[in-house]
C-alpha cells in the first residue's frame, strides 16, 4: 500500500468547498480521506465526499467536497491510499 499526502485546505467556519485531483491511474484503488489539522475536542470538525470522472480510457478524477462542520476556521490535509498497483 502507497500514502500520501495530496493537498491541504482551509474552511471558514460551517464553509463547503470542492476540490479536484486529476491524472490518477484508473487501475488503481485510491481511497480518500482528510484529516483535520487544527486541534479541537469534543466532536467531529469536517466531513467529506468523492466522486470520480473518468477522464479518458486509463485516467480518472476525483472531485472532494469537503464540509467544515464547526463554528470555527479548519485546516485539514487530502490524503490518499492506494490499495494496489
Amino acid at each position: 500500500m502507497r500514502t500520501g499526502r495530496q493537498f491541504t485546505g482551509t474552511l471558514a467556519p460551517r464553509q463547503t468547498r470542492r476540490w479536484f485531483t486529476f491524472n490518477w491511474p484508473a487501475d488503481w484503488h485510491v481511497v480518500w480521506y482528510m484529516v483535520p489539522t487544527t486541534p479541537r475536542r469534543g466532536a467531529p470538525q469536517i466531513e467529506w465526499e468523492v466522486a470520480v470522472e473518468r477522464g479518458d480510457a486509463s485516467r480518472c478524477t476525483y472531485w472532494i467536497t469537503v464540509e467544515n462542520l464547526t463554528n470555527a476556521p479548519v485546516t485539514f490535509e487530502g490524503r490518499y491510499a492506494v490499495m494496489n498497483r
